[in-house]
């Protein structure tokens, strides 16, 4: 199974990223009452709570990244990721392979 990327943007509004190294688990947490985006999935880490957002936005998503619209159904309503990558426009993240449901592209 191939890995399925997604990358983390809003951390500006939070507590910014320069604190993410690799290795690090963040939670996914979709939220389908979210005003703005109704597939938006938020990002938390342990002890910080909410820390941005997978990216939704073809601005905004890195590499071969997957739009939060895109990994959607491909997670449970929470899921857990790595991070590959500290970018200067977001942070690189790979989804944990035991948190994929329904296969992925």
């Amino acid at each position: 199974m191939s890995r399925i990327y997604f990358t983390i943007t809003g951390t500006n509004h939070h507590y910014g990223q320069e604190f993410f190294e690799p290795k690090m688990i963040v939670r996914l947490v979709k939220e389908p009452d979210n005003e703005v985006d109704a597939e938006a999935i938020k990002v938390e880490l342990e002890g910080l709570g909410h820390v941005g957002y997978v990216a939704n936005s073809p601005y905004t998503v890195a590499g071969d990244s997957y739009s939060a619209g895109r990994l959607y159904d491909k997670i449970r309503d929470t899921a857990e990721g790595t991070v590959l990558y500290v970018l200067p426009k977001g942070v690189l993240c790979y989804v944990n392979e035991e948190h994929i449901v329904g296969g992925n592209e």
